[in-house]
């Protein structure tokens, strides 16, 4: 969608992430570039120069930005759970992968562009409220909403199968919600 990418430049990107192995917990990390201002910049040129603007509403992006999630959330639609993963897939399933992402990533940069949110800084910030909401000595182990976990205690872990690290969630009445 942005224009400019080609195939082999896509497939060179996608080679380190293929030759890191098939465990999920191989360190990753993005290139430096191209940056989120970088995107913007090049998906607001792709649409200028195609009059686009007059189409590119919040509403229209967002519905946009929706459809492509629902084309990655088929991709990984009745594949077995467990096991490496996507690290595994074929090369033609990784670089449909790789596509659908950027698909993703260019809808939600434009709608942020178009809302005129920051989202790196509005990232940093929602990061700082996740830290507040999940404290690591309550959250650490447990897929409890922040609403939902102990306060003040460990959550306690439940034995739902050996491998799930699953624990318990204490509801929380609307009057005790945290407020941190």
């Amino acid at each position: 969608m942005l224009g400019g990418s080609d195939p082999e430049s896509t497939a060179a990107a996608a080679e380190p992430a293929a030759a890191a192995g098939a465990g999920c917990n191989t360190p990753f990390s993005f290139s430096p570039e191209p940056t989120l201002e970088d995107i913007r910049r090049l998906q607001s040129e792709f649409v200028a120069e195609r009059d686009w603007d007059q189409f590119h509403k919040p509403r229209n992006l967002l519905l946009a930005l929706v459809g492509e999630v629902g084309e990655l959330a088929e991709l990984f639609q009745w594949k077995p759970d467990g096991g490496p993963g996507p690290l595994s897939w074929s090369e033609a399933e990784r670089g449909a992968l790789g596509e659908e992402l950027s698909d993703v990533l260019i809808y939600l940069v434009a709608l942020a562009s178009r809302c005129h949110i920051d989202l790196p800084q509005a990232v940093l910030a929602k990061m700082e409220t996740n830290r507040r909401h999940y404290p690591v000595h309550l959250a650490r182990g447990s897929s409890c909403k922040y609403t939902e976990l102990p306060h003040g205690a460990t959550p306690k872990a439940e034995s739902l199968g050996p491998a799930t690290g699953a624990t318990e969630c204490a509801p929380v009445s609307r009057g005790e919600e945290a407020t941190s």
